[in-house]
C-alpha cells in the first residue's frame, strides 16, 4: 500500500542522500542489494502486523533475524564507506618532513594533543607529536606553532606540558601558542582558523590520526598538510583504531553542518607573540 511504501520510501532516501552527499558510488550496487533485502524483510513484517492472520512463529522469527542482520550489514557497509572515503580525502594530504620544508607560506605547525600523565609528563604518543612538531619548526617549515589540546581544568593540562617540552628544545616561548580550548580535532582545526587565523597549515599527529585531522582542514577550507609522528609501537592501538573508525563517521557530520565549538573567545593573530597565550610564565617553573 502507499501507506508502506512512503516508509520504505524514508530508508531509500537515507540511503541516497549517504551516496550523494559523500560521494561513496564505489558501493552502490552493495547498498542497493541491501535496500531490496531490507524492503523485502520489511513488507513481510508489515503483512504479518495488519493483515490480521498469524505468521507461524517460526516464521517470523526467521524473517525477524534476516531483517536484523540486513540492517547490521547495512550499517557495516555505511561506516566502512564513510571511512574510505575520510582517508582518501585526507590521505592525499600527508607528506614527508622532506616535502614540508619545500611548502611556502605556511602560517603555522599545529601539534595536536593527547594524553597527560598525573604529572604533567607527556604520553608517549604526544611526546612523538611534540618532537615531531619541534623538529619542522627548526627545518623551517613555519615561523610559529600551536599546542592544540584540552585544558579544560586545573588539574589536567596538555597545552602546558606540550609547551614546556617545546621550551626546553629550544623553540622560542614567544613562537609557541597555546590553544587551551582544543577538546576535539574539530575544534582544534575549526579554532586554528577562526581564533588565530590560521590558513594554510601543517598538522602534526600519528598517521591513523592525520587522515581526520586533514579531512576536517578540507571541509573547513583550510590548506593543510599533515606530517605523522609514529616514531614507536604504542600500546592500545587497536582500541584506538576502533574508536578512530567511529571518530570519522561523526565528524562527517560536524564538518557537514560545521558547529561552532563550545569555546570559541578573542582572535588572536598567528603572527603575534605566542606568549599572549599564556595561563602562567614559562620562564620559571610553574608553581602549583
Amino acid at each position: 500500500s502507499l501507506k508502506y511504501l512512503n516508509k520504505y520510501n524514508i530508508i531509500l532516501f537515507y540511503v541516497i542522500i549517504t551516496q550523494k552527499i559523500f560521494y561513496c558510488q564505489v558501493f552502490y550496487k552493495k547498498l542497493i542489494y541491501i535496500e531490496l533485502l531490507i524492503y523485502l524483510c520489511y513488507n513481510v513484517f508489515i503483512e504479518y502486523k495488519y493483515s490480521g492472520e498469524k505468521m507461524h512463529k517460526k516464521r517470523f522469527l526467521i524473517v525477524s533475524f534476516a531483517a536484523a542482520a540486513a540492517l547490521l550489514i547495512f550499517s557495516a557497509l555505511t561506516i566502512f564507506a564513510l571511512n574510505t572515503y575520510v582517508m582518501s580525502v585526507g590521505g592525499q594530504y600527508i607528506i614527508t618532513p622532506e616535502a614540508a620544508e619545500k611548502l611556502e607560506d605556511i602560517d603555522c605547525i599545529i601539534v595536536l594533543g593527547c594524553l597527560v600523565y598525573d604529572d604533567g609528563t607527556p604520553s608517549d604518543r604526544l611526546a612523538d607529536r611534540i618532537q615531531g612538531g619541534i623538529d619542522l619548526y627548526f627545518r623551517g617549515v613555519a615561523p610559529k606553532i600551536i599546542m592544540s589540546g584540552d585544558h579544560g581544568r586545573e588539574d589536567y593540562d596538555e597545552v602546558g606540558a606540550m609547551k614546556r617540552t617545546a621550551i626546553a628544545a629550544g623553540v622560542p616561548s614567544s613562537d609557541i601558542f597555546m590553544d587551551h580550548a582544543g577538546f576535539s580535532t574539530y575544534e582544534s582545526i575549526y579554532r586554528a582558523k577562526e581564533i588565530f587565523g590560521a590558513d594554510k597549515i601543517v598538522i602534526v599527529t600519528q598517521k591513523y590520526h592525520l587522515y581526520r585531522a586533514l579531512y576536517i582542514a578540507d571541509r573547513l577550507g583550510v590548506e593543510a598538510y599533515g606530517v605523522s609522528t609514529d616514531y614507536h609501537t604504542y600500546p592500545g592501538q587497536m582500541k584506538r583504531d576502533i574508536r578512530e573508525v567511529l571518530a570519522r563517521c561523526k565528524d562527517i557530520v560536524y564538518t557537514t553542518f560545521k558547529p561552532e565549538p563550545d569555546f570559541l573567545g578573542d582572535k588572536i593573530s598567528i603572527s603575534g607573540d605566542g606568549d599572549l597565550t599564556n595561563d602562567y610564565p614559562f620562564s620559571k617553573k610553574r608553581e602549583e
